[in-house]
């Protein structure tokens, strides 16, 4: 059973190893599981996807590959031990004969959802046994603490380990590498760029330093403090503003939050559609306070990590052109503007909330990812981890 398991995840493109595979088999063999002489299929869950998954982003591809190996498995192994004495005294349970349990019909998956969704419409309050609401103690395949021989549990503790498995409620899949991000898996990408140090006042407990000085002091406590550690990168974010950029305001919003929350030194500056001879920081105010482009390119240093996030979808004559912008005839073309920035700061990347199958067919992205060096990246967790790892180095 556990071989086609190993060969389903491989299926599903989960980068398993035979070692780790191995692990897994060893972990059984040594009952991390089971030791009482039963396993459930969630304790099995749990354990092999410690064994198997390395990767948080792989987990929601191994929710939905489990999910479908091992959907309608009520029991991992039966160990053939006796019972514990507390599971015979559970006399508040409900008690049915096989006879009764063999009469309670399962519900394929489609009727079971649709069911579901019309006992959500219809009821007002709650139920306790019974058959059809949802409620406790009951056969309903909705609820907890009742018997159903395939039913979605809806609070509680699973009883007769029958319920459609927590897996389907797939809880990590905003972690899929693939899928387009929230500012909690914003965070998790950008922690690919840190490098830090500590700096600031001493808030924080120096571990190491206590111990060492209350061993030194003859055994009385010498509490030694340090100043907290904080992320010394820095970064330049220019963001594209308006236009075609409207349909992606949430996804920049949440992008913003997260490099906020993320780095302690951070500049951001807005442009539109393209990098011209000036920037601004207010969008009220942009047309009376701007910042130029020459005077943003001398006041930070190289060491700068310069981020671009726009979705480079304009005329090829904006990037290429002098007079080119749709709101002023700009003297110089914005490709100067963006080769300048590029050259200026080494360390750069740009962000891209288009989808990248559609990369291809803008010729105004494939004039900027020349640009840029071909340092564009989608705004998904792959995209964006792949950028902060060029970033790092």
């Amino acid at each position: 059973m556990l071989t086609q398991f190993f060969y389903t995840l491989r299926a599903a493109q989960l980068k398993v190893t035979v070692p780790e595979y191995l692990t897994l088999l060893e972990a059984l063999q040594a009952k991390v599981i089971g030791a009482e002489g039963w396993a459930s299929i969630d304790d099995f869950y749990h354990l092999s996807r410690a064994c198997l998954v390395k990767d948080e982003t792989q987990f929601d591809k191994f929710d939905r590959a489990f999910a479908a190996y091992f959907k309608g498995v009520e029991m991992l192994t039966d160990f053939k031990t006796e019972l514990p004495l507390d599971w015979l005294k559970k006399t508040l349970e409900l008690e049915l004969t096989p006879e009764q349990k063999a009469a309670i019909e399962k519900m394929g998956w489609d009727e079971l959802m649709e069911t579901l969704k019309k006992r959500l419409e219809e009821q007002q309050e709650r139920h306790e046994g019974g058959s059809k609401w949802i409620g406790t103690g009951g056969t309903s395949p909705f609820g907890n603490g009742g018997f159903n021989p395939q039913g979605i549990r809806i609070g509680g503790k699973g009883g007769n380990k029958s319920a459609v498995k927590v897996w389907e409620q797939r809880a990590y899949r905003d972690y899929d590498d693939g899928v387009e991000l929230g500012t909690r898996n914003i965070k998790v990408a950008l922690r690919r760029l840190r490098r830090f140090a500590r700096e600031g006042s001493e808030l924080e407990l120096d571990l190491d330093g206590t111990i060492h000085g209350t061993a030194a002091n003859a055994g009385l406590l010498d509490i030694r403090m340090q100043p907290e550690r904080h992320n010394k990168v820095k970064v330049l974010l220019l963001m594209d503003v308006g236009g075609t950029m409207d349909e992606h305001i949430h996804r920049v919003e949440e992008l913003f939050s997260a490099v906020k929350a993320e780095f302690k030194h951070l500049e951001f500056y807005y442009f539109h559609n393209c990098v011209y001879d000036h920037v601004w920081k207010n969008n009220r105010r942009r047309y009376a306070e701007k910042l130029s482009t020459w005077d943003l390119i001398h006041k930070f240093n190289r060491d700068y990590k310069l981020i671009f996030v726009g979705d480079a979808t304009m005329s090829p004559y904006e990037i290429l052109q002098p007079g080119g912008s749709v709101e002023y005839n700009n003297e110089e073309p914005g490709a100067e503007w963006l080769q300048r920035l590029v050259n200026a700061f080494p360390h750069h990347a740009w962000i891209n909330p288009e989808p990248q199958g559609v990369w291809q067919y803008r010729q105004s992205i494939s004039l900027i990812q020349q640009i840029v060096r071909q340092r564009m990246f989608p705004l998904t967790l792959s995209g964006l981890e792949g950028a902060m790892r060029l970033l790092s180095k």
